[in-house]
């Protein structure tokens, strides 16, 4: 394992947190007319603290590109799982809160449970699928799966259209990852030339931005605490299933290595829900500030 990969992606784990926290807080105040709309995007770049969380973002995906492109996506992606850590920290920096037990378990569940998937599953590089069926077949059902809950979410906005939204996002972003990668491996291969050649790069484009307006609408109709844990949760387990589904990382499959990869992808989601619940993380002025329009601050 890699100490430059774990440093890169813990780096950009520590970008993104700090940068959800400052994009939620920006886009709770958003108008619910913005619901799901690309003018979402536009009141937000107003605010320029929205805009200090998209830059940080922005630096945690260029640190998670590095880590990509010199280790597996099953090996970079339960590390990106850790920007609720200081996504927690600075929430609980601004709210006051002690972590307390719940904070605590939450904790080590998340940082015990990436430790155990990694050291179970041992994952390393391989040779990208060639077969398009089981390409497109990988890709065909993450993206259909989150078309399916932001065509829920948007029919029903129910108290669960956050999450829904939420976990669409996370899926987006794990192929996203996986896309980078493969981006990363035709630069290395062909030169920058690939960039226009090839569609892997137009499509790490399109699902940036379009899951960056489903994060936007989550953060906008749910506090934190409701639409971080599932973004977290589920974009290590879409780029997980893309890196053994078609980029070719392999993992140890003997019985005992899957039942403790298995024990710490539960591990991973359960502390992960259990920070997202702690009192630190703000709810957000959802429905107190729904009817003002966004001020620059």
């Amino acid at each position: 394992m890699s100490v430059l990969v774990v440093v890169l992606a813990v780096s950009a784990a520590c970008c993104l947190g700090f940068g959800f926290v400052l994009q939620q807080a920006a886009a709770s105040h958003a108008p619910r007319s913005d619901y799901l709309s690309p003018r979402l995007l536009l009141d937000l770049m107003r605010v320029r603290s929205w805009l200090a969380g998209i830059g940080l973002m922005v630096c945690g995906m260029v640190l998670g590109a590095l880590a990509l492109g010199k280790g597996e996506v099953s090996l970079v992606e339960p590390l990106l799982a850790t920007n609720l850590l200081f996504a927690m920290a600075l929430s609980r920096h601004r709210t006051g809160q002690r972590l307390g037990h719940q904070g605590w378990a939450g904790l080590w569940l998340l940082a015990g449970g990436v430790t155990a998937f990694l050291l179970a599953g041992e994952p390393k590089g391989g040779e990208a699928v060639t077969d398009p069926l089981r390409h497109w077949l990988v890709i065909g059902v993450v993206v259909g799966v989150a078309l399916l809950l932001t065509t829920i979410a948007k029919r029903h906005r129910s108290g669960a259209a956050p999450a829904l939204l939420a976990v669409a996002a996370g899926l987006l972003y794990g192929l996203q990852d996986a896309l980078t990668r493969l981006t990363g491996q035709r630069i290395s291969d062909d030169g920058f030339a690939a960039l226009w050649t090839t569609w892997q790069p137009y499509g790490v484009v399109v699902l940036g931005v379009t899951g960056l307006l489903l994060v936007q609408s989550a953060f906008e109709t749910g506090p934190l605490r409701v639409s971080l844990p599932p973004l977290t949760a589920a974009q290590p387990l879409a780029g997980i299933a893309c890196g053994v589904g078609f980029l070719g990382d392999r993992l140890r499959t003997d019985a005992v290595a899957l039942t403790w990869q298995a024990s710490g992808l539960v591990a991973i989601v359960v502390g992960i829900v259990l920070l997202g619940l702690h009192p630190a993380m703000p709810e957000g002025p959802v429905g107190r500030h729904r009817h003002k329009s966004l001020q620059p601050n």
